[in-house]
């Protein structure tokens, strides 16, 4: 299973579909003669103009059926792609993809109000008519070369989100940048951890998989995010902590009492607060580099490059999140 926003089609520009649908209809029109002629041009451009305007609307997957996870992380994306919009996020995703709707909706009421017409009169009057058809169909498409680009702008933006997958518990990691939590993920992870950035920023995310008592978790390394106080993120940065806040089972802070890291210690303990007020999980205090120091109050003490207790902090991690498999019932 990847992303929902994963696989969508390239959305053509207002010109392209102008094009492909006229010339289509070109080629129609030179197979037949007199008005049947007329009638086949008018009825491929008309459908070749709102299939594939309708294509790109039922591409998307229905937002508000999607994981909060997606929503949050879709709307903080799409924010970042839509600056200049009133209502940057998913609320414009979504007029731009209604705006579409309703110009496929609308190219089928000019065909439908001019066929019978162009079947009807003599063959000037039916060619007349159909270029008066053709006309109003490319200032449709016209008047959405705006939604049509900011589809496209999106689809762009979310193609790329890192495959995170909310239906499997996750463990989140936390703390300042040099507290040894890609270590520790690189350490108790499969070799295949996935790194990927978030569209909206430098930012990277860091995924890896493992697997105990047949359930797969998700460990999922944060720089750029949860590595600094909360008034030092930006408001697009703020939006992706809310959609990690869906996606979090546990998160594990990491705090490097010894100092090294290049951060201190109050510092350290008040981004951890910040993260226990904001998440609603278990949240626990691990104090790495134990083999340089352990004073501080923490749930648990352990040290990556020495291999010292990481098993144990793993451990503590699963039962923090405490998930359950799913098994059918016995017949």
């Amino acid at each position: 299973m990847s992303h929902p926003f994963e696989g969508l089609p390239t959305t053509p520009t207002a010109e392209e579909l102008v094009d492909k649908a006229f010339s289509r209809a070109s080629r129609a029109g030179g197979a037949k003669d007199g008005n049947e002629a007329q009638q086949s041009m008018l009825m491929t451009a008309s459908n070749i103009a709102s299939d594939n305007m309708e294509n790109v609307v039922t591409a998307w997957p229905t937002i508000d059926d999607l994981d909060p996870f997606y929503v949050e992380l879709a709307d903080a994306v799409v924010g970042e792609a839509y600056p200049a919009d009133d209502d940057p996020g998913i609320d414009a995703l979504k007029q731009h993809l209604s705006e579409i709707s309703w110009a496929a909706d609308k190219v089928v009421e000019i065909r439908q109000e001019y066929e019978s017409r162009v079947a009807r009169g003599d063959i000037d009057t039916a060619r007349k008519l159909r270029k008066q058809a053709f006309a109003r169909i490319a200032d449709v498409v016209e008047e959405v070369e705006d939604d049509l680009a900011a589809i496209s702008t999106a689809h762009n933006a979310l193609k790329d989100i890192p495959d995170i997958r909310p239906n499997e518990p996750a463990i989140v990691v936390a703390g300042y940048p040099n507290v040894g939590k890609s270590s520790f993920v690189n350490r108790v992870t499969r070799a295949d951890n996935e790194i990927a950035s978030y569209p909206f920023t430098t930012t990277q995310i860091r995924v890896g998989h493992f697997e105990d008592q047949r359930i797969r978790y998700q460990l999922v390394d944060t720089p750029g995010l949860l590595d600094r106080p909360p008034e030092d993120r930006n408001e697009i940065e703020s939006q992706a902590v809310s959609a990690l806040e869906h996606l979090a089972d546990a998160v594990l802070v990491f705090i490097d009492p010894s100092g090294e890291c290049g951060y201190p210690l109050a510092d350290q303990l008040e981004l951890r607060n910040a993260i226990e007020a904001r998440f609603d999980v278990p949240v626990l205090t691990i104090a790495n580099k134990s083999d340089l120091s352990t004073d501080v109050e923490a749930d648990h003490y352990m040290s990556v490059t020495e291999d010292d207790n990481v098993d144990g902090v793993l451990q503590a991690a699963i039962d923090a999140v405490d998930y359950e498999l799913e098994l059918p019932f016995d017949e």
